[in-house]
């Protein structure tokens, strides 16, 4: 990583603040049917089209098949965001529904988000080295960006790995209980994140996901000698499409130039990334509201679905100057462009 640079101190916008403040109270219900409908549509797609993937005769039928369970399962996916900002009782089952439909055959039980998340909205957390959630990456090697984004495609297998072995051996020897807990127990990219053991509220959720997750690590190994290998690797291949995708997305939620240094909410918030409308693909690489990632950061409780009102809103309220609009970017790939010429700066 490069020395570090200086950079200016950004003091809070009282109005954007002011104006946020009043969004989050009045935007901060859960909508029910919204959340059961899109989770369990796309659910129900993904795993189709997974099917058909695995059963369709033919390459570009199965190419197409497996693009359509990638781009809706890793919508699925998503909302393992929304869990980690939820109450237990914004929308009644949903967080056992989900589990049981997406984050446990998908081996990202929520457990592995929960108090993670938090962390990194945490105000004297964000970008610091105690952020799970943090890289300066715009301030690394060239080498570092391809890097980050070739890791997520073996991931599949690593949570296979982290459950399937793992957790079994951790059960069975408390050291490696620990280890497992702090080094490979969170969806973090800062690798020097080291988990703490979980609260008493999330401890007996924690064992029920895990044992689920590592019985269905175990049936993926043993679906081999029962269905051949086709299934499996087009689980394999789905699954890795999500997390490249994801890891792209990821890459371009942030402008990853902070240094470690503590900074100010409105600092934080212009470091992060919105890429509103008119983007059209924005919704497909940054679901369920992941596309207002920045406006996120200013209203954590706000359900992704009354995002876009919210943005309409302090689009419409601030004046065009304002700091709000500079964290709207047109679309993924300005973004990657922004952050590779940034990593290719000389140092000085």
């Amino acid at each position: 990583m490069a020395p570090a640079r200086a950079r200016p101190v950004i003091a809070d916008d009282r109005d954007m603040l002011r104006l946020a403040a009043t969004l989050a109270r009045d935007l901060a219900r859960h909508d029910a049917r919204i959340y059961w409908a899109d989770m369990l549509g796309s659910a129900f797609v993904g795993y189709a089209a997974l099917f058909g993937a695995i059963v369709v005769d033919g390459v570009a039928a199965r190419v197409l098949l497996g693009l359509a369970a990638i781009l809706a399962l890793y919508r699925a996916v998503s909302f393992i965001h929304e869990l980690s900002h939820m109450k237990e009782d914004s929308v009644p089952g949903f967080r056992l529904a989900w589990n049981t439909l997406v984050g446990v055959p998908l081996m990202v039980p929520s457990f592995m988000y929960e108090e993670v998340h938090t962390q990194h909205h945490a105000r004297t957390r964000y970008g610091t080295a105690e952020d799970p959630e943090y890289l300066p990456l715009a301030l690394m090697k060239p080498w570092t960006l391809p890097l980050f984004v070739v890791m997520a495609l073996l991931l599949p297998v690593g949570l296979i790995l982290r459950f399937g072995v793992l957790a079994p051996l951790s059960a069975l020897f408390p050291p490696v209980r620990r280890f497992v807990r702090e080094r490979f127990s969170a969806l973090a990219i800062n690798p020097a994140y080291r988990r703490r053991a979980p609260a008493d509220t999330l401890r007996r959720r924690w064992i029920a996901l895990e044992t689920g997750a590592c019985l269905w690590a175990w049936a993926l190994i043993g679906s081999v000698f029962v269905f051949g290998w086709v299934p499996l690797a087009c689980f394999l291949a789905v699954h890795s499409g999500i997390s490249v995708l994801n890891q792209l997305r990821t890459l371009v939620a942030h402008l990853w130039e902070n240094e470690g240094e503590a900074l100010s909410v409105t600092a934080q918030y212009l470091d992060s990334v919105n890429v509103p409308p008119p983007s059209a693909l924005a919704p497909l690489w940054a679901p369920v509201g992941l596309r207002y990632h920045a406006l996120h950061h200013l209203l954590p409780s706000v359900p992704y679905h009354n995002l876009g009102r919210a943005h309409a809103h302090m689009a419409r309220e601030l004046e065009a100057a304002s700091v709000y609009n500079r964290a709207s970017y047109p679309g993924m790939m300005p973004l990657v462009g922004k952050i590779a010429r940034s990593t290719m700066r000389p140092v000085r």
